[in-house]
């Protein structure tokens, strides 16, 4: 081991739980080290194919658990990279959400028209724009279409997504190559490294350790550039602050393995995981129908085959967002695109008796690949998952060269869970199929069980220390001066895209964390700047560390 490095804060992550806390208090005046797990990519090294070594196996994790997989970024920006920059605001009703509790699981501290402001800052610093109706590429049009036939409501999405500098090309997920896609590379970033922030790829942080003066060792590996099974060179960084964010299927692994050196750790930390409702159908459409049904077309006389045009979900229909309904019947209906690989071996083809996700049916299927259209649910879970005992390293027991692994999470749907995908498949159907339409089926979970682009919830905040790992100002409980902000960090299911929320959960917490720095002996202030203040709207290249 090389010998040891000091900082104030040490941030674990560098998604948007941890870009934003490493801004604000480098802003702040504090010496900040980011360790990120993943590389560092920017426009120009993000590619337009599958490859193995491309960035699309690169910028991704993707880990399988029992009963639950979970897809999120791994690299520099973390899931700001990947994700498709859909930013809606939670409703008014996710706050008061009980659960399986029986009571309030959100802190009383925490309700909508508090988070409000929150919500404002991240919206301007991004920022988060209104997408309107003549810039919504053809996915989203054919849904909004099939919503109005079937007599429901669509909307545009509000999105993190300068659409003046988008081609439509689709390949938001594998990172955006024109900078039309917010990304934390364009602004929390660069805002923190002009601070003075470091920001260190390929560094796996392992466990935490506390040192005699109360503050704390990180401990790391570094991991190999091409086969993330590799790691090579042990580090360690004493911080007076740490603040995890790296992510809700890697933070509480960390504090996990931490809990031999550290002591007990509160009874929620990697419980009461959600995989935000979330449930995927796909639909096959007889572009015949749409012609005659919906008069639509496009140039060249194709009524739609047009799924790989466009950029991620940009139309959503919001009708079962609705307080007055019960818990578990509440879920969203997002238009989405999901690029090839994992979205065309998990579809199953319609209307086939057995499996359909293999086989002549599913053949067949991929040949209609351009007529498709995937609808996201995201709905209300019983926040059902757990996670085992830790893996020797990392987050994961990694069994490709990049992207996949085994986790420990372990998944069982309740009734709660089930009752509200069924009712959202059923709606999707009733949509889509009124006069032949289309043909739609669910992704299969025979593979891989359910799975979830937004987990959420596995370090929780909340009032009550026996279902909440985090207080209400995101300091675990136990251990002052570790605080956790990604979105592990959020109560559960939001019904909607949580990026936003989990944006403004950070910004919230950062005053209460730069003064606890404070009382910890760190020269820091909180300036209530945005990286809006620090860099121009097409940001420079970030310095490397």
């Amino acid at each position: 081991m090389s010998a040891v490095e000091s900082t104030d804060v040490l941030v674990i992550g560098s998604g948007f739980g941890g870009a934003i806390a490493a801004y604000h208090l480098a802003a702040g005046g504090a010496r900040v080290v980011v360790l990120e797990r993943g590389p560092w990519l920017e426009a120009d090294e993000f590619d337009h194919d599958f490859k193995l070594g491309a960035s699309y196996t690169r910028i991704f994790d993707f880990t399988i658990g029992d009963g639950m997989s979970v897809l999120s970024g791994n690299c520099v920006g973390g899931g700001s990279v990947v994700y498709f920059a859909t930013m809606p605001r939670a409703p008014r009703f996710v706050f008061e959400r009980q659960g399986s509790l029986g009571r309030r699981m959100w802190p009383a501290a925490i309700d909508r028209d508090s988070l409000d402001p929150w919500y404002d800052r991240v919206s301007q610093a991004l920022p988060v724009t209104q997408q309107s109706w003549e810039k919504i590429p053809y996915g989203g049009g054919l849904w909004a279409a099939a919503c109005d036939h079937a007599g429901r409501t669509a909307n545009p999405a509000p999105s993190a997504v300068d659409v003046s500098l988008c081609t439509n090309c689709n390949w938001m997920a594998a990172g955006c190559k024109f900078d039309a896609k917010r990304s934390l590379l364009l602004n929390y970033l660069p805002g923190a490294t002009a601070h003075g922030a470091q920001i260190r790829p390929l560094h796996e942080v392992q466990k935490l350790t506390r040192n005699d003066d109360g503050g704390y060792r990180v401990h790391y590996r570094i991991v190999d550039d091409e086969d993330y099974r590799v790691l090579h060179d042990a580090g360690a960084i004493d911080a007076k602050i740490v603040i995890l964010a790296a992510g809700t299927a890697a933070t509480p692994v960390i504090l996990q393995r931490s809990e031999d050196d550290l002591g007990p750790m509160p009874y929620a930390v990697g419980r009461y995981f959600s995989g935000n409702g979330e449930r995927l159908n796909n639909a096959v459409f007889d572009d015949d129908r749409v012609r005659e049904v919906l008069g639509l077309s496009r140039p060249g006389g194709a009524a739609y085959e047009a799924y790989q045009i466009g950029r991620g979900p940009t139309v959503a229909s919001w009708d079962k967002l609705d307080g007055s309904l019960p818990e578990f019947e509440r879920y969203s209906l997002e238009q989405l695109y999901f690029p090839p690989g994992l979205g065309t071996i998990l579809a199953q083809a319609p209307g086939v008796d057995g499996p359909a996700w293999y086989g002549v049916p599913k053949k067949e299927l991929l040949q209609q690949w351009k007529s498709w259209l995937t609808i996201f649910t995201m709905s209300e879970d019983d926040n059902e998952g757990v996670f085992g005992p830790p893996p020797p390293t990392g987050n994961a027991n990694r069994f490709s060269q990049q992207m996949l692994g085994h986790n420990s999470l372990q998944y069982r749907p309740t009734a709660n869970t089930l009752r509200g995908w069924a009712l959202s498949d059923a709606d999707v159907k009733d949509i889509l199929e009124r006069d032949g339409l289309a043909k739609v089926a669910p992704w299969t979970n025979d593979l891989v069980g359910a799975y979830t682009v937004h987990p959420l919830a596995s370090c929780r905040i909340g009032d009550d220390p026996r279902t909440s790992a985090l207080d209400d100002g995101h300091e675990l409980r136990g251990h002052p001066g570790i605080f956790v902000t990604d979105g592990s960090a959020v109560p559960g299911a939001l019904t909607v895209n949580p990026a936003l929320t989990i944006s403004a959960l950070a910004e919230r917490a950062m005053p209460g964390i730069v003064e606890a720095a404070r009382r910890r002996g760190v020269p820091v202030q909180y300036t209530g700047s945005l990286p809006s203040d620090v860099t121009p709207a097409r940001a420079p290249a970030l310095p490397r560390a």
